[in-house]
């Protein structure tokens, strides 16, 4: 794994939301006394949803509400990829770049993501786009594969993958799952196995 640093550019403080503090009560309450800290990551999560990423005031606001000391907080934070560290565009590009979606075009896609985007781990100049290579995401069969934001965007080319970002850039609607209309993870191909009905429904 590499090192995962804080940004040097940090806001003045952080805070969360009146709606937010009472959502981070009860996940707080969920713990036995003495084990609030346990609540640490969705109480992460939810300032990186609020923020768009997981700033250095953050770590500390969560830290103070968990009564933790701010270096295990900070161990927590830096420890999981999932906590962006620094700023990110509007739409969060992961893409995968693991040996399936690798055999099945992911570097084209990074090049999409250069043309489109910029340089891996900045934001581009309008705020929309941002792009980070990840691990395996688990949607091997639908190789290649992006994340972005919470949505999965599969069986994806450079030309299908330009016209997403572009559209995501104009705030168009835009289809998640599958582009090319496979049912979830079925062969591309259409069904080989299984393709006559049980008899009795399946009962």
């Amino acid at each position: 794994m590499s090192v995962r640093r804080l940004s040097p550019n940090q806001p003045a403080g952080f805070a969360f939301t009146p709606e937010n503090v009472e959502w981070a009560k009860r996940q707080i309450a969920k713990y036995p006394e003495g084990r609030q800290a346990s609540a640490i990551i969705p109480l992460f999560w939810q300032a990186q949803k609020q923020e768009g990423w997981l700033s250095e005031p953050a770590i500390r606001y969560v830290a103070d509400m968990l009564s933790m000391d701010y270096i295990r907080a900070l161990e927590v934070a830096t420890f999981y990829t999932m906590f962006n560290l620094s700023p990110v565009g509007e739409h969060f590009v992961q893409l995968c770049g693991t040996t399936p979606c690798w055999l099945r075009g992911a570097d084209e896609l990074k090049e999409a993501c250069r043309k489109h985007i910029g340089p891996e781990g900045q934001v581009s100049a309008d705020g929309k786009l941002s792009w980070l290579e990840v691990e395996c995401l688990g949607a091997c069969a639908n190789a290649p594969m992006v994340q972005i934001n919470d949505d999965y965007y599969e069986d994806l080319d450079p030309a299908k993958f330009g016209e997403l970002l572009e559209d995501l850039r104009a705030g168009k609607a835009v289809k998640v799952g599958s582009q090319t209309g496979r049912n979830g993870s079925e062969p591309a191909g259409g069904l080989t196995s299984l393709t006559t009905p049980i008899a009795g429904g399946g009962k």
